[in-house]
């Protein structure tokens, strides 16, 4: 099964780092992440500087797992040039587009 992910919510945080990157680390998550797209204050993760955006870059490098940025919430929180490779910013049409051809089964917003 490949899934998608969407945090938006505030314990999104939490669930991400507790739960989900490291069952990726381990390779027991029970689906393949295509993708995972971040709003609001969930932006922050992505930040250079934050041990879960290093974790997640790593999980990214090995599979091919697309991470990616709302763009308004980016430049309000003045961010934009603060994330990680291969972070990218962009709105649901550009999740669209890059997810296009990755046969998700689901979305799963957290």
């Amino acid at each position: 099964m490949r899934v998608a992910y969407v945090f938006e919510s505030v314990y999104a945080r939490e669930i991400l780092e507790n739960m989900i990157i490291p069952q990726l680390e381990k390779g027991d998550h029970g689906a393949e992440v295509a993708g995972m797209m971040f709003f609001f204050d969930n932006t922050y993760m992505l930040q250079k500087d934050s041990d879960i955006a290093k974790r997640l870059s790593a999980i990214s490098e090995k599979s091919g797992m697309l991470l990616m940025a709302c763009d308004r919430c980016c430049y309000q929180r003045e961010i934009d040039d603060k994330l990680i490779e291969p972070a990218g910013i962009g709105c649901f049409p550009n999740l669209y587009a890059a997810l296009s051809g990755a046969n998700i089964d689901q979305v799963i917003t957290l």
